[in-house]
């Protein structure tokens, strides 16, 4: 964004899925959503099993997340 002038946050908010541990020294720190990818691979293991089984499986799988904010996204205006 740098490049292109857009200022962060001010013009453009910025958000990422998955909060890397290098996400807190970009610049600016990068907000990001942060899911347990352990949980998701036990649940999704655990899915593809009962499927192969021939078991009765749920169709939707939530998986808490958390918003991490950081200085790259600003409040609604």
């Amino acid at each position: 964004m740098h490049e292109v002038d857009l200022e962060v946050p001010d013009k453009i908010s910025f958000v990422g899925f998955g909060d890397i541990p290098e996400a807190s020294y970009f610049p600016p720190p990068l907000t990001t959503v942060h899911q347990e990818f352990s949980e998701v691979g036990t649940r999704a293991t655990a899915l593809l099993l009962s499927q192969l089984r021939g078991e009765p499986s749920e169709s939707v799988v939530v998986v808490d997340a958390d918003l991490v904010v950081r200085a790259s996204a600003a409040p609604p205006r």
